[in-house]
C-alpha cells in the first residue's frame, strides 16, 4: 500500500526566504516537528533521525533535483521507503506559496495508522505552519 500526501501554505515572505530555510537541509528539525536531526553525508547524500511516536526512524535520502528558488525533490536510498518534492511559488514580491507532495510506503501499524487516520496530513499541515512561522520571522527581521 502506496501513501501520498500534498500540503500547501501561503508564506507572507519572498520565495529567496522560504528557498534559503528549505535548502538549508540542516534547519528542518526547527520546523518539521518528527525530524530530530539531518546531517549532511555529501553534495547529495544527507542521514535523517526521525522521532514517531512509538518509534525511531534513521534514513539517508538523496537530493534528485535542485532547481534554486523553485524545486527541491528527494528520494530514499536507504531506510524507510519515500520520495518528495517541495515547490515554491511567487506570488508577490513579499509573498509565496510553498507545496510539499510526499509519496510513501508506509510500513508497520505506526505509519498504516498515521496514513489511515490522516496524522500525516495533520503533521504536515502543523509542520507546514511552523515553516511559515519561521519564514515569516525572518523575512520580517
Amino acid at each position: 500500500m502506496s501513501a501520498s500526501l500534498v500540503e500547501t501554505v501561503d508564506v507572507e515572505a519572498p520565495v529567496s526566504v522560504a528557498w534559503a530555510l528549505w535548502s538549508d537541509v540542516t534547519r528542518w528539525p526547527s520546523f518539521l516537528t518528527h525530524v530530530r536531526l539531518v546531517e549532511r553525508l555529501d553534495a547529495h547524500r544527507f542521514a535523517w533521525q526521525l522521532q514517531l511516536p512509538g518509534a525511531d526512524k534513521n534514513f539517508v535520502a538523496e537530493l534528485t533535483e535542485v532547481v534554486p528558488q523553485e524545486r527541491i525533490a528527494w528520494h530514499t536510498v536507504e531506510g524507510v521507503d519515500h520520495a518528495g518534492v517541495v515547490t515554491f511559488h511567487r506570488l508577490s514580491d513579499t509573498t509565496s506559496r510553498v507545496t510539499v507532495q510526499i509519496e510513501y510506503d508506509p510500513k508497520g501499524f505506526v505509519e498504516r495508522l498515521g496514513a489511515l487516520t490522516n496524522l500525516d496530513s495533520t503533521l504536515a499541515n502543523y509542520d507546514l505552519g511552523e515553516f511559515q512561522r519561521l519564514a515569516e520571522e525572518t523575512a520580517a527581521a
